[in-house]
């Protein structure tokens, strides 16, 4: 079913529920007001009858129905009709009840059906109560003085004729109207659906179109303030993210081909060079193997940087608590060991503080910043390390970082003019920075006092975990 199908029907629907509540609501109260009315003449026409006496001094009350269905009946107060005509009204139990009553039970109107000449006829009945010692002629010739000595009740009824009609043709016309809206609704759930789908078709056109050309860099037209502006502003959104995404993606390639291209020119050469092995004398050949283990280590530590950044798409590992300080401690000794050719001393100073993600990321992130400082201090130079409250911070005593290059420092294969002399990649500090991201972290880099590059590495910190939490 399509979306202006559902349309339609939802309108329809709507329409349709309005227009029957609405009909049953008039259609009600309708017959309300009319059976009132004829209720409230029966009442009248009831006290008309007990209270207007003849030119004789009494109440004439004839037991009788006329062809239209008015008719009229004395109930006595033990339940039946005296007098010489048959009766001409039912007499139920209720209205027996009430002619016992001796005047004090109250009026009862309901809808019956008398027989007349003309056949069944719907009419509207009223019981009347009578009191004591009432005294009435029942109409016959001679006239007969009846005296209700213990009270009775009056049977009044009127004919619905009119009132029947009357709803008749209210319910034909409401009927109608029903028709008449549901029709209505239709045509203009066909005109809405398609007035409101013609720029929706539009977007979906367009997005189709995208989707066959995969050109990321069209945008759609920005549109209003409404839903459909929303949507094509939201959509362009989508389009700028995987516009970049793809940018991106392609950088990386660019970016991994050039830094892949010098240590696979080079270790070409050496391979060439190798073929010539039984020409060489020893030491030629240790060097020449050193030159190649050298470039193997150059490419291994490439690639492995390079799956660390690409993991940055992939859902995020399992995280646990453990102790940052504890981490550090351990990443300053393994640096410590590296430093000794150069006698490069690192100098650690921390304090217990808990944080809570992945341990090896993290561990990672802070070789890398140990690892540059070690590369840009001189020799003999000592490394300031500092953990405290979740904050790594590292300080070398090298040529610190220039203002130019402190926005790009974070940026994959990005190498500052004055570093590419050195060994590298590249990646090394874009890595600390995607795990800062990811562990929900900061990373940036200050100008030292007094010289040099200082690091800052900050996570959130957890408190300290209960003991039997570690051990389970």
């Amino acid at each position: 079913m399509t979306f202006r199908t559902r349309l339609v029907l939802v309108a329809t629907g709507a329409v349709l529920a309005v227009l029957l509540l609405g009909s049953l609501a008039t259609y009600i109260v309708a017959y309300n007001s009319l059976f009132g009315s004829v209720d409230v003449t029966l009442e009248q026409d009831a006290r008309n009858l007990i209270s207007v006496e003849d030119g004789v001094g009494q109440r004439t009350i004839s037991n009788a129905c006329g062809v239209s269905g008015y008719c009229t009946q004395m109930v006595w107060a033990d339940g039946n009709v005296k007098s010489v005509r048959p009766p001409v009204l039912p007499i139920p139990p209720p209205v027996a009840l009430l002619a016992g009553s001796q005047g004090n039970g109250p009026m009862l109107f309901f809808t019956t059906q008398v027989t007349t000449k003309s056949g069944p006829i719907s009419v509207r009945q009223i019981v009347y109560p009578v009191g004591n010692n009432y005294q009435y002629n029942d109409g016959t010739f001679p006239r007969r003085t009846l005296t209700m000595e213990y009270g009775g009740a009056l049977q009044v009824t009127e004919p619905l004729t009119g009132v029947e009609e009357g709803l008749h043709h209210l319910a034909v016309a409401l009927w109608l109207i029903i028709l008449i809206g549901v029709a209505l609704a239709v045509l203009l759930g066909l005109i809405v659906g398609r007035t409101v789908l013609r720029p929706l078709n539009a977007l979906t056109g367009t997005i189709e179109e995208l989707a066959l050309t995969t050109d990321m860099s069209r945008r759609l037209d920005p549109g209003g303030p409404d839903e459909l502006g929303r949507l094509r502003r939201a959509f362009n959104r989508l389009l700028a993210a995987l516009d970049a995404s793809r940018e991106s993606q392609r950088q990386l390639v660019l970016d991994a081909s050039h830094e892949l291209r010098t240590p696979l020119t080079s270790l070409r050469t050496n391979m060439e060079v190798a073929k010539r092995m039984e020409e060489l004398d020893p030491a030629d050949r240790d060097i020449l193997i050193g030159d190649v283990l050298t470039q193997l280590d150059e490419l291994t530590s490439l690639v492995g940087d390079m799956a660390e950044l690409a993991r940055g798409n992939m859902p995020k590992v399992l995280s646990e608590p453990f102790r940052f300080d504890d981490l550090v401690l351990v990443a300053v000794e393994a640096a410590t060991t590296h430093g000794r050719s150069r006698n490069i001393t690192f100098r650690a100073s921390t304090s217990p503080c808990w944080v809570s993600g992945s341990s090896p990321r993290i561990e990672r992130a802070v070789d890398n910043l140990l690892d540059n400082a070690l590369k840009y201090s001189p020799d003999g130079a000592v490394v300031e390390v500092s953990c405290v409250d979740g904050v790594l911070v590292v300080r070398d005593h090298g040529p610190g970082v220039a203002d130019s290059d402190i926005e790009r420092i974070f940026d994959r294969f990005y190498r500052a003019p004055e570093a590419r002399s050195r060994p590298g990649s590249g990646l090394g500090l874009a890595i600390v920075a995607q795990v800062a991201v990811d562990e929900g972290g900061l990373v940036s880099v200050h100008h030292a006092p007094g010289g040099g590059a200082l690091f800052r590495f900050a996570l959130p910190t957890i408190s300290a975990p209960h003991p039997s939490t570690l051990e389970d």
